[in-house]
């Protein structure tokens, strides 16, 4: 087993889970087995409760673990399916050392960071990387936070353990650019190792994010200040288009040769064929451009909806085309009109959410792309907002809604599920990650998967009512999934449409650049083909 381990200096949100991803996606194109981990040094379990103004997106995995946005980088750059044990937080750890200590675990013992926070953090690094050849761990927060300073103790204590041959320790920092003096400065970086080099860690490469390129005479200052070989001081300036074009950028750094070398690993030479295709078909798509419209309430903050913006390009690979994404704000929907906003699309798309606010913003989108047949794609609360707006204005039960917004509503098409009505936590109590859903055959759904069983993760509360099921069918919603287990509706489809599809389960968490979600395929295929009738 090898291992790498990457930390971040000078300033946080510098891209050390994308680093950590292209990493990893580099050493997959030498047919090496990586998976990779984020160690978060904040208190909560996990962001399950955390509002995404503080936080962003939370990322579902198949087991229903509720867990950062980066872990979506890393299952979007390679292949490795994660789990709940590939995402720690500092509240999980001193959760189970506090359990330990009142069953008596550790013998009347007085109870401690080092050593006993500091070997639950190691003990998930050996346990986490079982079957694999590299195990990547990410570090969130800057060296120098007080919180991480347990988890870089770890490290240290770690890497001698497993021996230093075994190891090696990427830190990721920050050159800014001064305009006023015209050049990057250096001594930030310098400081940043120092801090490591204080806790007795060195790192064995610097990876600079940077806006301007970075001259011969700075790798060798850095390299002379940091103790870092020249040859390891990577430049990693930001990308022109797309994140997809990082592993191209390391590649060219050399950045997964130095790994594999600094690590005494065997591995076969890298083949970047399928990066470069992805990457064309980003920055050069043959086969024209759509305008899709994001209807949501969370449309300013970037990580927000990080997995939608990511599979819609990801189909934009699929179908060889450029999408382009429109963020409307459901509550501008609600003050104007759905037309002045959403007229000159070619898709509408309603991600997941919570809450009641932008709701008639959504729905009002929702009726906007039914009436004037636009392809519509409903996810999660979307699909919910389909079937509301569909009872309300075709089967014409005025005042329809989901009890979530509405407990007295005389129409509840969608309904809070039985077992969650005496719930009073929120963290990890909603319906959470992998179930399986069988698909109708003649849908629009069957037609994109292609197989009649799939697998979707989910994360919500509230179902689709089957009180209303056969009124709905029989005014021309279809039902085109259902969970067999439980009877659930898992898909939606307006007949009478080109494409109006909504589903209960988030596919976002499964699209990848070189596997775009079928769903996403189809539904941008439907955005492309009405882009091209209106020239």
């Amino acid at each position: 087993m090898k291992y790498i381990f990457i930390t971040g200096g000078v300033v946080s949100s510098l891209g050390k889970g994308l680093t950590s991803g292209a990493l990893g996606a580099l050493l997959e194109t030498r047919n090496l087995k990586v998976r990779i981990q984020k160690f978060d040094p904040y208190l909560n379990v996990d962001p399950g409760t955390m509002s995404p103004f503080q936080h962003g997106e939370v990322y579902v995995l198949d087991d229903g673990a509720e867990t950062d946005l980066d872990l979506g980088h890393y299952e979007r750059f390679t292949h490795g399916k994660l789990s709940r044990f590939n995402n720690l937080t500092s509240g999980q750890i001193y959760e189970h050392v506090l359990q330990k200590e009142r069953r008596g675990d550790y013998l009347g013992k007085t109870v401690q960071v080092i050593p006993h926070v500091t070997n639950e953090i190691k003990a998930r690094m050996y346990a986490a990387g079982e079957g694999v050849d590299v195990l990547i761990t990410e570090i969130g927060g800057t060296v120098g936070d007080i919180e991480g300073l347990p988890f870089l103790e770890a490290l240290r204590q770690f890497s001698l353990e497993v021996g230093k041959n075994n190891v090696i320790f990427i830190h990721v920092t920050l050159l800014p650019y001064l305009r006023a003096a015209g050049e990057l400065k250096t001594k930030p970086s310098q400081q940043s190792v120092a801090k490591l080099r204080e806790i007795g860690i060195q790192p064995d490469i610097l990876v600079c994010r940077t806006e301007q390129p970075m001259t011969d005479d700075m790798r060798q200052k850095l390299s002379m200040f940091c103790n870092v070989e020249q040859k390891a001081v990577i430049e990693e300036m930001d990308v022109r288009h797309s994140i997809y074009e990082l592993p191209l950028m390391l590649a060219q750094e050399g950045m997964d040769k130095l790994v594999v070398e600094k690590l005494g690993i065997d591995a076969s030479e890298s083949d970047m064929s399928a990066w470069n295709s992805i990457v064309r078909r980003l920055i050069s798509p043959k086969g024209g451009e759509c305008k899709i419209a994001v209807v949501g309430k969370y449309i300013d903050l970037q990580d927000a909806y990080k997995s939608i913006y990511e599979s819609l390009a990801h189909a934009g690979v699929g179908n060889d085309c450029k999408v382009r994404v429109l963020r409307v704000d459901s509550e501008s929907i609600e003050k104007d009109g759905a037309a002045s906003h959403l007229e000159d699309v070619d898709g509408i798309l309603i991600p997941g959410g919570f809450g009641d606010r932008g709701i008639e913003g959504k729905i009002l989108a929702a009726k906007y792309a039914r009436e004037n047949r636009i392809p519509y794609f409903g996810i999660c609360l979307g699909m919910q907002i389909a079937v509301i707006e569909y009872a309300r204005d075709v089967l014409g039960l005025d005042g329809a809604n989901s009890t979530e917004f509405n407990d007295n509503t005389l129409y509840p098409v969608i309904t809070i599920m039985d077992e969650q009505k005496d719930i009073v936590d929120k963290g990890a109590t909603m319906r959470l990650g992998s179930y399986e859903c069988k698909l109708i055959d003649g849908t629009k759904a069957i037609a994109a998967y292609g197989e009649p069983v799939i697998h979707e993760r989910h994360r919500h509360r509230y179902e689709f009512n089957n009180a209303y099921r056969k009124r709905l069918e029989e005014a021309g919603l279809r039902i085109a999934g259902v969970n067999p287990k439980r009877d659930l509706v898992e898909i939606v489809e307006v007949v009478d449409h080109p494409w109006m599809v909504g589903v209960q389960f988030h596919p976002e968490f499964q699209s990848k650049p070189s596997k775009p979600h079928p769903l996403f395929c189809a539904f941008v295929g439907k955005a492309l083909e009405r882009a091209k009738s209106k020239k």
